[in-house]
């Protein structure tokens, strides 16, 4: 990834509560804002270290980090981003999609926001390019909702005698779930299938499959959200339960007893985020770092459920898979 230069001589730019690390004399505070509960995912925040290390910070050497969690309410999150502003830290690195970015932003306008979006961080307001962010964010753009058609189809390819699907989404993450339900209403038409919308909270799941059950779905689609992470064991729990084919935004759902996952490798996005919070604590402005996409996708097939299932895998789409777990 290429730096942008600095451009000297400009007026107006807002001072950024950050030096270069070499005028650093005390070790600077970073704040870490998670949807999810930090002990969830021990493996995001190795990578996100990782990303920190690559760049020369090491938490409790030379970098202090306030984590702040809402162990997957939202509604707590604008409160730890106000925290972590009072808290004066020299950047925020925001985990768990828009929720959590979006947060951030209405905390503050000065302090360096990095983010992990799976929503347009353009039509979001986050920034208002993907080139040259303006304002105090930039980060990194999961599609998530861009490959829900992709992962219908694969879907499909994977259960062509499948006609229901029900699609899961949590509604207070509006960023997300609205454009999901409306990239799956498109993908469905073209593919022939009836997709229903089923509303959802991490804390209500079980009623939810009551409810899509109760519709006689032939297959779920799991739409991305990270509380819904926060409670993978608990859906693909109630799938295998309910003998109910699934497709997930992330290979976690699979590698623990899901079917099938399609998306990007997410360990590696917050390996990102540290580097971009290392490249600010060194000096460098939101503005000099544009928003990145990832750029691989991995098809995770979990054939060993597929065969308790009683489906017989495509030998074709077997061969695309990335992993298949057997």
């Amino acid at each position: 990834m290429m730096r942008r230069e600095f451009i000297a001589g400009l007026g107006g730019v807002a001072a950024w509560p950050v030096v270069a690390w070499g005028q650093q004399s005390a070790k600077p505070v970073i704040g870490y804002l998670s949807v999810q509960a930090i002990a969830e995912r021990p493996d995001y925040l190795a990578a996100f270290h990782k990303g920190l290390a690559a760049e020369g910070f090491v938490e409790g050497q030379n970098v202090t980090i306030e984590y702040r969690a809402a162990d997957s309410l939202a509604e707590r999150l604008p409160g730890l981003a106000a925290d972590l502003v009072r808290r004066r830290v020299a950047a925020i690195a925001t985990s768990g999609g828009p929720p959590a970015a979006l947060a951030a932003k209405r905390a503050t306008e000065t302090i360096p926001i990095v983010f992990a979006s799976g929503g347009d961080p353009v039509q979001l307001g986050l920034v208002s390019n993907f080139s040259r962010p303006d304002k105090n964010l930039t980060g990194i753009y999961v599609l998530f909702t861009e490959l829900v058609a992709k992962r219908l189809a694969l879907l499909h390819e994977l259960l062509p005698r499948a006609k229901r699907v029900a699609l899961l989404v949590n509604p207070s993450n509006v960023a997300e779930a609205e454009p999901t339900a409306r990239n799956a209403a498109a993908a469905s038409r073209e593919l022939g299938l009836e997709v229903k919308v089923f509303n959802t909270d991490p804390l209500n799941v079980d009623e939810a499959f009551a409810a899509l059950m109760d519709w006689r779905a032939d297959a779920l689609f799991v739409g991305p959200d990270p509380s819904f992470s926060s409670q993978s064991m608990r859906i693909v729990t109630l799938g295998a339960r309910h003998s109910l084919p699934a497709s997930y935004f992330i290979r976690n759902f699979v590698e623990i007893g899901g079917l099938m996952s399609y998306g990007p490798d997410i360990v590696d996005n917050q390996t990102q985020l540290g580097v971009y919070v290392g490249r600010i604590l060194k000096g460098e402005k939101p503005s000099d770092l544009p928003v990145v996409q990832p750029t691989k996708y991995d098809l995770v097939i979990n054939l060993k459920t597929a065969k308790v299932l009683g489906i017989e895998v495509p030998a074709q789409l077997l061969a695309r898979a990335d992993k298949v777990i057997e």
